[in-house]
């Protein structure tokens, strides 16, 4: 996999980038770019710069068809903050996607196991996600792949850890006890089975599961780890995310910073076995 740094934007980095391969795909009616989405504070800046590349004319979401990462069980689909409105006013309500097209996890489901066996098989039918964008828990969860998670796991219900539900009270005026505790998340297994991953993880709250992505291995107790056995994942970070990165990989991000100070991002490679 690739960690690239820069200190541009990370939303309108890789928004570009989206635009740039929804753009060469050229997707059509019969053959449509299917996108992965995520949601959370890290990605609002990439939905306003995808917004404005459809206002710009420069994206077409008219043949693109999309899957979500999460929703929480139990919150109601106009709740504020439930992943059905986050997504509505960051960028479906704004571009111009097909309502058919848009596949989100439904929380309220009656039957949550029959809701996630039905979205797996939504992918299926759609052929595959071609491109997986994600976001980076502080404790290294991907989606809602909790550390612990089955390595092959797939879309299902899921318990939030503590660390996560700390993390996501702020979007809940700061009040742990109105978190929703469990989730509906893609698997594991469901991410690396896309064609191509790009996450992103911003800030020094990021800086330790970078740090544990950057050591030898793979572990669940890490999800994270896992892009390194995606033969096309890019994790796109900023320089703080970076700094507690273990001491080669470290030495080789300054190294490079000190080569191309300029350089609009600096890339590394990072292999299941790095060191």
């Amino acid at each position: 996999m690739r960690l690239v740094v820069t200190k541009m934007n990370l939303g309108l980095w890789a928004a570009a980038y989206v635009k740039e391969k929804i753009n060469a795909f050229a997707p059509t009616e019969q053959k449509p770019f299917v996108l992965g989405l995520p949601t959370g504070g890290t990605v609002v800046d990439l939905y306003a710069n995808l917004r404005l590349f459809y206002k710009e004319k420069l994206l077409s979401f008219q043949h693109v068809v999309t899957f979500n990462m999460d929703e929480y069980v139990g919150l109601p689909q106009d709740h504020p903050q439930s992943y059905h409105s986050y997504m509505y006013h960051h960028l479906f309500n704004e571009v111009d996607i097909p309502p058919s097209h848009i596949h989100l996890l439904d929380g309220q489901a009656p039957d949550l196991f029959q809701q996630c066996a039905q979205y797996e098989q939504a992918i299926a039918q759609a052929g595959g996600i071609e491109l997986f964008l994600g976001g980076v828990g502080r404790n290294g969860h991907i989606a809602f792949n909790e550390p612990g998670s089955p390595l092959d796991s797939r879309t299902r219900p899921v318990d939030l850890a503590p660390a996560t539900i700390q993390a996501n009270s702020r979007f809940f005026l700061n009040d742990v006890h109105r978190v929703p505790t469990r989730a509906l998340t893609v698997g594991i297994g469901t991410i690396l089975a896309a064609r191509e991953l790009l996450f992103l993880a911003s800030g020094p709250a990021k800086a330790a599961a970078l740090a544990r992505l950057s050591q030898p291995g793979v572990t669940a107790d890490c999800p994270l780890t896992v892009l390194k056995r995606h033969p096309h994942a890019t994790l796109l970070a900023d320089p703080a995310a970076c700094a507690l990165l273990a001491e080669a990989p470290l030495k080789r991000l300054e190294a490079l910073r000190r080569a191309e100070p300029n350089a609009p991002h600096w890339v590394l490679e990072l292999k299941e076995d790095a060191k």
